[in-house]
């Protein structure tokens, strides 16, 4: 069956501290993270690559990525900017940033007819979740085509953290069978210490100076969905009925893919059966968890987990 990973790779990465995070080497040949996540989907059985980006990163990103994707694997290209509104809608005025994640996969309309993976290009998976979501959507779309039942890899959220601060992360409920019954998005996730009084593990730091301590062992999304194409068309849909809803002069507010999720959970529209997965998170949200990442892909490379050289 044909399958597709769609990596979103148009975010600004405002806290990484300047340069395109998506393209900083973490590997001993000059790997970047989505060299990693291209390889585990490849292996796990996706055979075709959508990227996400911006006209603004495009020589950069294609440099890059042609000369080690291009040549093992179909790859094509969709682009998310701001002004990419349905008629009848326009830019707010003083927006910098694109409408979020829902809006880049909408992007991929008429390019995606295939079950396919999403996934964020400065974050490391692992393999076990590629092989799970790819088996997972073939399983669901065969002998016929899926509608309404999608998939997502739930990390543990101790998994998850950065020792640099806080991160934003989908906490799930699920029912006694692993559906998604709800996906909240938690804004400023940090690691807890006890010496400031809290147990080891995970704390929101709320706006008003409050602490909410997190169970360390809830399951978060990572924003690694197994999707099928009639997703689109509910997408597109909801994207206007988002737009509507954006008071004038909002610059921030988001069309977010776990928010998107929970609306179609609750409204039972959807399901989506949250695949467990005890692999570590990696990713540069910021400019200090460089160090962390190339350490931990050398130690990959040392465990013959990856080859040196990971791809020719």
């Amino acid at each position: 069956m044909k399958t597709t990973l769609v990596i979103m790779a148009a975010g600004i990465g405002s806290r990484f501290g300047g340069g395109i995070k998506q393209l900083e080497a973490v590997g001993p040949s000059g790997e970047i993270i989505m060299d990693y996540s291209i390889h585990d989907a490849l292996e796990a059985g996706f055979n075709k690559i959508v990227f996400i980006i911006r006209k603004d990163l495009e020589k950069d990103f294609k440099e890059i990525i042609v000369n080690r994707i291009e040549k093992i694997c179909d790859v094509e290209y969709a682009y998310q900017e701001i002004d990419n509104l349905p008629a009848g809608f326009t830019k707010t005025e003083g927006r910098t940033k694109p409408w979020g994640t829902g809006q880049a996969v909408l992007s991929c309309k008429g390019i995606i007819k295939e079950p396919f993976a999403v996934i964020n290009a400065d974050d490391y998976y692992g393999k076990e979740a590629f092989v799970k979501v790819h088996d997972y959507l073939v399983k669901i779309n065969e002998p016929s085509p899926s509608k309404g039942e999608y998939c997502m890899a739930g990390f543990l959220l101790r998994n998850t953290l950065s020792d640099n601060g806080g991160v934003t992360r989908g906490v799930c409920q699920i029912d006694k069978d692993f559906y998604l019954t709800k996906v909240t998005e938690t804004h400023n996730i940090v690691k807890t210490i006890g010496d400031i009084g809290f147990p080891d593990g995970a704390a929101v730091l709320e706006d008003n100076g409050e602490i909410r301590v997190l169970d360390s062992e809830y399951y978060v999304s990572m924003n690694m969905w197994g999707l099928t194409p009639d997703f689109m068309d509910t997408l597109e849909g909801g994207f206007v009925d988002f737009l509507s809803s954006v008071e004038p002069g909002d610059i921030k507010s988001e069309y977010l893919l776990p928010t998107i999720m929970d609306g179609l959970i609750k409204s039972g529209t959807a399901k989506v059966k949250l695949l467990e997965t005890n692999d570590m998170w990696l990713g540069l949200t910021y400019k200090e968890d460089k160090q962390i990442v190339l350490d931990a892909i050398n130690g990959l490379v040392d465990k013959c987990v990856y080859k040196e050289k990971l791809f020719g």
